[in-house]
């Protein structure tokens, strides 16, 4: 009688899936709560939160009810961790999902909501370099008052 050779299955672990939300994402629902939250910084309850509202889609449960998440789950959340970090508003972060919901009727809407998200974030970083460029401007300004502590001051200003 011939024996099946046991089949390997190429999981990620949680933080990893997230870390790295690339490819098909595996449906199966097996990453906890507490995993969820570690990989990506969320709490448990902000995770519920986004369940209730609608940026995650209802999470599976396992047999006593625990919330299990699976690799697609930790897809959205990485996608949605980064339009967080765009300053993106929740409320927008959700009209997002709602018309990816949609399918693909609502590419065009969708891409018109990531293309002014992301003239934004050029602002931001066009403010963020001049802030930058005053500070460096700054710094080298005392560098230049504690070499020269021994001798004349060489600015008089704040």
């Amino acid at each position: 009688m011939a024996t099946l050779a046991p089949v390997e299955l190429d999981l990620r672990s949680c933080t990893e899936v997230y870390s790295r939300p690339v490819g098909d994402p595996d449906r199966t629902p097996r990453h906890t709560i507490s995993e969820v939250a570690a990989a990506s910084g969320l709490t448990a309850h902000t995770l519920r939160w986004y369940e209730r509202i609608g940026l995650l889609d209802p999470v599976d449960r396992a047999a006593g009810g625990q919330r299990r998440y699976s690799d697609a789950d930790l897809h959205r959340l990485a996608f949605l961790g980064r339009l967080r970090l765009t300053g993106m508003p929740v409320a927008d972060m959700l009209r997002y999902v709602e018309m990816a919901r949609q399918g693909e009727r609502t590419f065009e809407a969708r891409r018109q909501l990531l293309v002014d998200q992301r003239e934004e974030v050029r602002q931001r970083i066009a403010d963020l370099q001049a802030t930058l460029a005053v500070l460096d401007y700054k710094i080298d300004l005392y560098a230049g008052r504690i070499a020269a502590a021994d001798g004349p001051a060489i600015c008089h200003h704040d």
